[in-house]
């Protein structure tokens, strides 16, 4: 069984992690929330209408590189709890938001400690709220929130509950997706898969990917045996800035050949 490295720090939301205890009863206190391998997928590049074809391939070589280093530049301006969008599985790590854009209200995979299972919260705008775009959408809780770890170099990664005991989302070989259990196996092993438009789509141990299924009566659920991705199985990711950091910096020392012993990456461990 994979242990976990004893330490306590606070996230950028203002969640306290304490790991001291971490198989047994790990607990997160929410002081204030801020708002702020698989198959390689083949990015494409977006056109807009209107947009004029540029002739010299020297030029828009120039364009891409300009457009990087303004993205560079962008990142490094960011606050470090600032949730982002990963473009790479590898940047996956840390605090964690997961949103579906159900239409008409976008669905939040949520983890209710109370009945100890994982639903689908639907984000709507309260009255006095002013509509607010689902790409600017952050965790207004801390149920909202999963710590996503992985085993240091492994393209897989694990999901535990921010809240409650620390339960990892995990799947069955029927598709039943559950977070109910304290220790890690093939069954909580998850492969993130970054689209070309940006979301993501989560495949499990047999190889089938979670969606967003519809039940009796019109509930929603999280299942775990869809053959393809489709609407129902792609998801917009959120992590905090400084995790995304790390995992470019972690990935730089690996192309260095500075490489230490595995190890198991836990969120807010640092």
């Amino acid at each position: 069984m994979l242990g976990a490295q004893s330490a306590a720090a606070q996230l950028g939301f203002g969640v306290l992690v304490d790991q001291s205890r971490y198989r047994g009863n790990p607990h997160l206190i929410l002081s204030c929330i801020m708002s702020s391998s698989t198959p390689a997928v083949r990015s494409t590049k977006l056109k807009f209408k209107g947009e004029k074809t540029k002739k010299k391939r020297k030029r828009e070589e120039g364009d891409d590189g300009e457009r990087g280093a303004r993205r560079r530049k962008d990142d490094g301006d960011r606050a470090p709890e600032s949730w982002v969008l990963p473009e790479d599985p590898l940047e996956i790590c840390g605090p964690t938001f997961l949103v579906h854009p159900s239409d008409p209200s976008p669905l939040c995979v949520t983890y209710d400690s109370t009945r100890r299972k994982v639903i689908l919260h639907t984000i709507i705008k309260g009255e006095d709220e002013e509509e607010i775009d689902l790409m600017d959408r952050t965790p207004t809780e801390v149920s909202q929130v999963w710590v996503t770890t992985r085993v240091a170099g492994s393209p897989t990664i694990n999901l535990r509950t921010g809240t409650g005991e620390g339960k990892f989302l995990s799947c069955d070989k029927h598709g039943l997706v559950a977070a109910d259990r304290e220790a890690r196996g093939p069954q909580e092993e998850w492969t993130p898969v970054i689209l070309p438009d940006g979301m993501v789509a989560f495949m499990n141990v047999y190889e089938k990917y979670l969606s967003i299924d519809e039940v009796a009566g019109g509930a929603l659920q999280l299942r775990g045996d869809s053959e393809e991705v489709g609407f129902r199985e792609r998801f917009w990711v959120k992590v905090q800035h400084k995790y995304k950091q790390e995992a470019h910096a972690e990935e730089k020392k690996k192309k260095g050949g500075i490489i230490g012993d595995t190890k198991i990456d836990e969120a807010a461990t640092k």
